[in-house]
């Protein structure tokens, strides 16, 4: 009889491990039947948006790892998720609702956001306190948030400001994680310039724009491919030497989101403001030789064999959507935005959610061979539609 009980009970582990493995697979099989087919793009972007609010109430996990089978023994591990990559994720929802109420006046977006504000913060402060650099970016998109008063989130941007500081380095940049202080990575100038820079303009400290602009500019020397304009993953401080794959889709992603912001948010009669702006010039005419006919770029923007990358091509979209005021390279901006969006349309599920984004990177050199939802992608995407 005992015996009867324990083989019942490995049949049932059994179930429950296989289906762990297969729920997720088959719901993504399910999810790409007639991907690409919603055409009108007042329907297209209705679903985006609507996606987008349902996502910030209930946001999907991006996982850690790539494996898709046995996937119960990573949950077991601490493998499968981590709460800085739903960072990044949540605070592109945040963009995107914010910019939509900012131009259509959509109740539902400011309410969907203020729900959300509500269950973070508390008397102005975090909830559950942030720890790492990732989470700089949602309080930059909170403090983007034209409709509040941010005196009274004052403590949850100071500890946000805080997060930044204890990770600067000898040569006066910020490192991404307290591991690899001797490393300068692309995705730093998206986590924190933008809300440096915003910090920066709303409470005036000085000091707070300047570490932006050293970290972008710095980058500009150490991280570039010469004469290219091409970032890699990273640089070491020590040697100055590049590390990591030049052209990473979303490394370029996040370079193009913060320096754009940055350059958007800094006042004009700020001096680096011209500085930022040849930048972003650069950037602007190294990306439009990388976009593909179709209208995405590739995961290595570099090589068009590669798979097209939506994350990619959102951030840049919106990135072109800014850049497109400077009047020497409007017109190409302009088109190369409306191609990116034809693309983020072909792979949008019919139920508003867009495809095909790249996993999270797991080291330097290691990249994600996944290609699925992304919140994050979701957000830069309704961000430069509405």
């Amino acid at each position: 009889m005992i015996n009867n009980y324990i083989f019942i009970f490995i049949l049932l582990l059994l179930f429950i491990v296989i289906a762990i493995d297969l729920i997720p697979q088959f719901y993504t099989w399910q999810s790409r039947i007639h991907i690409g087919r919603i055409k009108d793009s007042g329907i297209w972007s209705n679903k985006v948006l609507n996606k987008s609010m349902q996502w910030l109430k209930n946001t999907p996990t991006i996982t850690l790892t790539d494996n898709k089978r046995l996937i119960s023994i990573d949950i077991l591990r601490g493998n499968y998720k981590r709460n800085a990559i739903q960072y990044w994720q949540k605070a592109a929802l945040i963009l995107g609702l914010t910019e939509c109420f900012k131009n259509t006046k959509n109740q539902q977006c400011q309410k969907e956001v203020n729900a959300f504000l509500k269950s973070t913060f508390k008397n102005g402060d975090w909830k559950v306190q942030p720890t790492e650099i990732d989470s700089v970016i949602l309080a930059y998109s909170v403090l983007n948030i034209d409709w509040m008063d941010h005196e009274d989130y004052k403590h949850a941007y100071e500890r946000a400001y805080q997060l930044i500081l204890d990770l600067v380095g000898y040569d006066g940049t910020v490192a991404y994680r307290k591991h690899t202080t001797d490393y300068r990575f692309v995705d730093t100038i998206g986590f924190i310039c933008p809300f440096l820079v915003l910090y920066g303009v709303k409470f005036h400290e000085p000091k707070a724009i300047d570490l932006a602009i050293k970290q972008i500019s710095t980058f500009n020397e150490y991280g570039m491919l010469d004469n290219y304009f091409i970032p890699c993953h990273t640089y070491h401080i020590k040697t100055k030497l590049p590390v990591g794959l030049f052209g990473w889709g979303r490394g370029l992603g996040w370079y193009a989101f913060g320096l754009i912001d940055a350059w958007d948010i800094l006042p004009e009669d700020n001096p680096n403001k011209n500085v930022l702006e040849k930048s972003v010039v650069s950037f602007a005419k190294m990306a439009l030789k990388h976009q593909n006919i179709n209208g995405g770029w590739s995961w290595i923007v570099n090589d068009k064999s590669s798979r097209i990358d939506s994350s990619t091509t959102a951030t840049l979209a919106w990135f072109f959507t800014k850049a497109a005021s400077i009047e020497t390279i409007s017109s190409d901006c302009i088109s190369a935005k409306e191609k990116a969006l034809e693309y983020l349309k072909s792979v949008t599920r019919r139920d508003g959610a867009i495809d095909f984004s790249q996993g999270d990177t797991k080291a330097i050199g290691i990249h994600s061979n996944e290609f699925d939802i992304l919140p994050f992608t979701q957000g830069f995407c309704l961000r430069t539609i509405i």
